[in-house]
């Protein structure tokens, strides 16, 4: 190649020939830049060429060619899962949920059990209907008659009397044919149930396979099994299947609790691992907008086990995208082969008769390759380890250039102190300039650019990092100007510097006790090897060879950051869309992409100071990242909903809203539209698309005048979001039904005239609520409902959900007042009915065709009636 100084005009002598001297004069070396460019190429190949495709990497389908082979057939499974979305819409307590919907699932039942080897297995299928209570969230969870199907397999000869436990769901939420949640692992569990029952292997333990029919009401059904059923006492081990995305690989996200034996089990027999520690602690810090039967399972069966769950494509999750045709075959497989291994040797393990609590353990697999797993304690002593092989490396390091230079070592350690003090600084910058980026788009309401456009996050987030990390070494390596060090070992000294910041990040995370360590851990050991090989060799001084092998290994850091990153990128971004209004999701998505990029790159970045165009190269990254700023902000690509493939999820009910007073009179008559925001945006966008939403109001005011803002609120996401409902005044009443949902029973003064008996009879729908709220100087001593929660504060606030069994329900409630005077209204009730399977009157299904295609509602007709008795 031709030095570019050759082709300088006459005219530029004079600058060239200073050029030269800064570059003498700083050692800095003559370094191609098409060198550079190689590199950056080289790690944008590793990312596109290898990251990505082993993150959505599947195996090949089995068809009914291979049925003889004994293995999980995703065409069979697939044919399932066809039918199963045929039905539709699958909500607790609706035709297509309570009769369809488990019709078919017994069809099939019916099929393998005609099928069964019964020289092998015992197979028994029980249909429950079960009522109960139970307290979640602040509010009372009562249900009545929801439904599981219950299919115990038992092998020939069986002694054991401890079962494992393999759940999902078949409900779903309106307007979805939950094809992904939770359709794909019903059929998954199908298929292994047929492949299992035809085995002829021998196996110790009982199997217990719960297709449970209402785990999108609050997670009811999986309550009813396990606190009611007469097979649940035996089940000591849990196999959860549930979803947050559709069509892509499963991720292992909750373990245990306590029992790392259970890892061991998922490490030797899933074929496809997918799972890290870190996913479980952020799933457990309550980040994630969503919940599974794994908590009920743990909290009322002490049970122990595995939480699998879809994650990618959250796009569609719970709306009426979720359907066959956006979930390929190989992903059953995957989860199909992932499940059949586990049954298999979960149905021997010893352990199941005694899963004593053991300890944690960190976990982790490797681009989907193969599985990590060793006990907190072992991660414990490594974290620490590394950390202090790093300082003494480190510190040998520096003790080799003085010998080297002929400076004092004191000198040395003096020079040294300035460049970590950069590299602190470049370690705060290269997380603080994303960060910064994500709180202005947030500050001027262009929140969550990269939704529908993720690649925007290169240059929103990681081009920012970069700089961040490579301008204050640039900068100083440039001003100091060391005698006798060469620019090689100063720049050597920057990634000691970075290395020390890591190492001690490392050290203050590990005695807070993250587990999550393990990637700042593991990223300083490939930093220690080339180290190591450095200094055991004479690379360590020979000009900038040590950087030869510092690349190499650095690719193994690099390929595993940013595939764990960019798995939590690709989860958490559809998520953002439903997080609420609170949280700045751009915050918690740049933090993601700052960390990602400071352990894939952060050694790697601050090599671009070897190159003499090293300005060139951050000047080019803050170009980009002002060019995405723009593009981001100011155009179409930057607005963050498309139809159908990255919607708005716009949640509203049609209300029609009646107060009633101590004398019967009606004092508020009025409907509109209650809207629950789900993202940060809110309603801005609708109204850009010119729905119009005039005289639409906050709820504030109602929620400090009202009993819970005097709203058919119904269910947790509404009640805590509540203060952010807004409300949009109708003229026309909405139209629900004309009865009304309450009668009173009996008003009778008790005890000496000391208690009140209230008596009403309720009629609710499938999914309503109920308020109760005493008056100020009134307690409530006793009452019908669920009796622990009436230790808790009023207003008492219940979910309610029902199945085959639409029977009104009776509530009694005594109470107490001071003066015993009860001749006037000592306490509110209020009834909220929700009607799922309507799509309202007339006038709310106009309306609802005035929003854009962006949009995907989910919305029904609601009323609430309040009392005062």
């Amino acid at each position: 190649m031709v030095d570019k100084d050759f082709l300088l005009t006459n005219d530029s002598v004079e600058t060239a020939t200073l050029q030269r001297a800064l570059r003498k004069k700083t050692n800095i070396p003559k370094s191609s830049w098409n060198f550079t460019g190689v590199s950056f190429l080289l790690w944008g190949f590793l990312f596109l060429g290898v990251v990505v495709p082993l993150f959505y990497r599947l195996p090949r389908a089995n068809t009914l060619d291979d049925v003889s082979k004994g293995v999980f057939i995703a065409e069979r499974a697939q044919s399932n899962l066809y039918d199963f979305d045929k039905i539709g819409t699958k909500l607790v307590g609706s035709d297509a949920n309570e009769n369809k919907t488990v019709q078919f699932l017994l069809s099939e039942l019916a099929l393998i059990q005609a099928n069964v080897l019964e020289d092998f297995f015992d197979m028994e299928i029980d249909r429950q209907i079960v009522s109960g209570s139970y307290v979640r969230s602040g509010a009372l969870c009562q249900y009545q008659a929801v439904q599981n199907i219950v299919i115990k397999v038992t092998p020939k000869n069986c002694t054991s009397e401890d079962y494992l436990l393999v759940n999902t769901h078949f409900d779903s939420k309106p307007t979805t044919p939950s094809a992904g949640d939770a359709g794909h692992m019903v059929v998954s569990v199908l298929e292994v149930l047929r492949v299992y029952t035809t085995s002829k292997e021998n196996f110790k333990h009982t199997i217990i396979f719960l297709l449970n029919g209402a785990e999108e009401s609050s997670l009811l059904a999986s309550h009813g099994f396990i606190t009611q059923h007469k097979w649940a006492p035996n089940c000591k081990v849990l196999i959860n299947l549930d979803a947050a995305g559709s069509g892509s690989r499963e991720i292992l996200f909750q373990t245990g609790p306590n029992n790392p034996w259970l890892l061991d089990y998922y490490k030797n027999h899933a074929k496809h691992p997918f799972a890290t520690t870190m996913a479980e602690e952020i799933f457990q810090t309550g980040l994630i907008p969503s919940d599974t039967d794994y908590r009920i399972f743990v909290a009322y069966g002490n049970l122990v086990g595995l939480d699998l769950g879809q994650c990618v494509n959250g796009y569609v999750y719970h709306t009426k995208y979720d359907s066959y045709d956006v979930i390929p075959r190989a992903a059953i497989q995957n989860t199909g082969d992932n499940l059949l291994g586990l049954v298999k040797a979960l149905a021997n393990a010893p352990e199941l008769h005694d899963t004593t609590v053991e300890g944690t353990t960190v976990f982790f697999d490797v681009l989907g390759l193969f599985f990590v797993r060793y006990s907190e304690s072992n991660g414990i002593i490594l974290n620490y380890a590394v950390a202090g092989v790093i300082i003494i490396l480190v510190y040998i390091s520096l003790l080799r250039m003085a010998v080297k230079s002929n400076v004092a070592f004191t000198k040395i350690l003096i020079w040294f102190i300035p460049i970590l003090i950069v590299q602190v600084v470049a370690f705060v910058m290269g997380l603080a300039l994303p960060i910064l980026v994500a709180y202005m788009f947030d500050k001027h309401g262009l929140t969550m650019t990269y939704f529908s456009t993720p690649a925007l996050s290169l240059g929103l987030y990681v081009c920012p990092s970069l700089v961040g990390l490579a301008l204050p070494s640039f900068v100083y390596l440039r001003i100091q100007n060391y005698k006798n060090l060469t620019y090689a070992q100063q720049l050597q000294m920057a990634l000691h510097g970075h290395a020390i910041i890591l190492s001690l990040l490392c050290v203050a995370l590990n005695f807070y006790g993250l587990r999550t360590t393990y990637i700042i851990t593991w990223t300083l050991v490939f930093y220690v090897i080339p180290l190591f090989l450095n200094l055991l060799t004479s690379l360590h001084d020979r000009g900038f060879s040590w950087t030869v092998v510092l690349k190499i290994v650095q690719v193994v850091p690099f390929l595993y950051n940013s595939y764990l990153f960019y798995t939590f990128i690709v989860i958490l971004t559809p998520m953002m869309g439903r997080i609420g209004q609170n949280t700045n999701p751009d915050l918690i998505i740049s933090a993601l992409v700052a960390m990602g990029t400071v352990l894939s790159l952060g050694f790697l970045i601050l090599l671009v100071n070897r190159s003499h165009r090293s300005g060139f190269i951050i000047v080019t990254l803050m170009a980009i990242s002002a060019a995405t700023i723009y593009i981001a902000s100011s155009t179409q690509i930057g607005f963050p909903y498309r139809p159908k493939t990255s919607v708005e999820r716009v949640y509203y009910l049609h209300v029609r809203r009646i107060f009633y007073e101590f004398s019967g009179t009606v004092s508020k008559d009025e409907s509109g539209y209650l809207f629950n925001f789900q993202d940060r945006r809110g309603y801005a966008p609708l109204v850009e698309a010119n729905v119009n939403l005039t005289g639409m109001v906050s709820l504030e005011s109602d929620c400090e005048k009202y009993m819970l803002c005097g709203m058919p609120i119904p269910d947790v996401r509404y009640m805590n979001n509540r203060l952010n409902g807004m409300w949009l005044p109708r003229n026309t009443p909405v139209e629900t039904v004309p009865e009304k949902p309450l009668e009173l029973l009996n008003r009778t003064v008790i005890d000496n005239g000391n208690t009140l008996l209230i008596e009403v009879k309720i009629f609710f729908t499938d999914h309503s609520s109920l308020f109760i709220q005493p008056e100020e100087d009134v307690t409530i001593t006793k009452w019908s409902l669920e009796e622990s929660y009436l230790t808790t504060s009023p207003p008492y606030y219940m979910y309610f959900s029902s199945g085959v069994d639409n029977s009104p329900v009776i509530l009694t409630l005594e109470l107490q007042k001071s003066g015993n005077d009860f001749n006037e209204s000592v306490v509110q009730i209020g009834v909220a009915r929700q009607f799922m399977n309507s799509t309202g009157d007339s006038i709310a299904q106009d309306f609802a065709k005035t929003f854009p295609d962006f949009a995907v509602l989910i919305e029904w007709p609601a009323d609430y009636h309040r009392y005062k008795f």
